[in-house]
């Protein structure tokens, strides 16, 4: 394998962390030319400095100085603004892009990774969720590989290797269950923010944990697999698998099912997409089947977990309802991490603003665009008007 030239947008979150793991264990293999952080300029900074990258990008322009003052002395160049992103991202020195900033920002600079033909290293939910079609469609059209970082989508990606296009029966995404599992309705609805961080098994950024809670989650990813494996959402079930060990299946027309295996550690599919087809060593936790005990697998509970419905519900409707649906629950998860509103107030914030938005069937890039303000512009106004 070639050595490749790597953009990892968001490096200073949690996939962006592991990422740069990844490239500290292969350091052979990959050269990081680009990264972008929202505001944490002094991990930016300390990023840029070890890996000698020769871009990087700060958004927050209150943050532009410190940054730049730090690194134009070692001939760093220094950008600011998710425009400069945008740009950057479709340079000549980089071969594949780690999208990996959360929330619907992301999807601007992945459309321009795309439209430059880059590998995508897809890590961002909220992407496929909103835009999906809009995304599919011009990565065949710029003939730009989207490869799967999510645990599960990778675990499918994995699991159809080989399959010579075999017709999918059935893709069966597994979910923890999340730290409310095991608690009764009731208790669920007086969660803290600070209990519904508390994840069993993955350490996560604070959105995507309490996405877990709520199953957010599943929801957002029973769409992207709509969208990565060109699966009808009927045909996409989701497993309640509290071990977390059995990352997702593919059950195909003769019944059997295929399952991708290994202990909850995002540097395996991270670093599966930045090398594929390859396969790298990782320091990491290997499986010990002598020692797994019983592996267990339950349908998930609709009534005290009512956002995969929700997720089901958008996806059917189509258009932009996944995008209104995205954006109300980026505004109610901070609302409920901020302290304003209770646990379940998520999914009914989310609901409203589903029937109170104005729906597009066939939206372009600028309708959604405006789609994500209207619904989070909803989404804020229910919040300071009832609670």
């Amino acid at each position: 394998m070639e050595k490749r030239r790597i953009a990892i947008l968001g490096s200073t979150g949690s996939i962006g962390r592991q990422a740069l793991d990844v490239v500290r264990q292969h350091p052979d293999m990959f050269e990081v030319e680009l990264l972008t952080a929202n505001n944490n300029s002094g991990l930016l900074i300390r990023q840029a400095i070890e890996f000698d990258v020769n871009t990087v990008v700060i958004c927050n322009p209150d943050k532009y100085r410190e940054v730049a003052d730090a690194l134009q002395p070692r001939y760093i160049k220094v950008f600011s603004g998710m425009d400069s992103a945008c740009g950057l991202v479709q340079g000549d020195n980089i071969d594949m892009v780690l999208a990996s900033i959360v929330g619907f920002s992301g999807l601007k600079p992945t459309i321009s990774a795309i439209e430059a033909g880059k590998a995508v290293a897809l890590a961002n939910k909220e992407t496929l969720v909103a835009a999906g079609e809009i995304v599919m469609d011009a990565a065949r059209r710029h003939n730009a590989p989207i490869l799967p970082v999510d645990s599960e989508h990778s675990a499918i990606f994995q699991c159809l290797q080989g399959s010579r296009g075999a017709e999918i029966a059935k893709i069966h995404l597994t979910a923890s269950g999340g730290p409310f599992r095991t608690w009764d309705k009731d208790r669920i609805a007086e969660a803290t923010p600070e209990e519904a961080l508390k994840h069993p098994k993955w350490s996560m950024g604070s959105k995507i944990t309490i996405d877990s809670a709520t199953m957010m989650n599943k929801g957002l990813e029973i769409i992207e697999a709509k969208w990565l494996f060109d699966t009808p959402a009927e045909k996409i079930n989701v497993l309640v698998h509290p071990q977390s060990l059995v990352h997702s299946m593919v059950e195909f027309k003769d019944g059997a099912v295929i399952a991708q295996m290994g202990h909850p550690d995002m540097r395996g599919p991270i670093q599966y997409a930045l090398a594929y087809p390859e396969r790298l060593p990782l320091n990491n936790k290997k499986l010990d089947f002598t020692a797994l005990g019983a592996l267990e697998f339950h349908a998930p509970d609709r009534d005290r977990f009512p956002a995969m419905d929700i997720a089901y519900e958008a996806i059917a409707k189509g258009g932009n309802m996944p995008c209104i649906m995205n954006a109300a629950n980026e505004v109610a998860v901070q609302a409920f991490l901020d302290g304003r509103i209770k646990f379940y107030d998520i999914t009914d914030i989310i609901s409203a603003c589903m029937a109170g938005v104005d729906f597009v069937g066939s939206p372009d890039l600028d309708t959604i665009c405006m789609t994500d303000e209207a619904a989070a512009s909803k989404a804020a106004e229910i919040i300071s008007q009832k609670y």
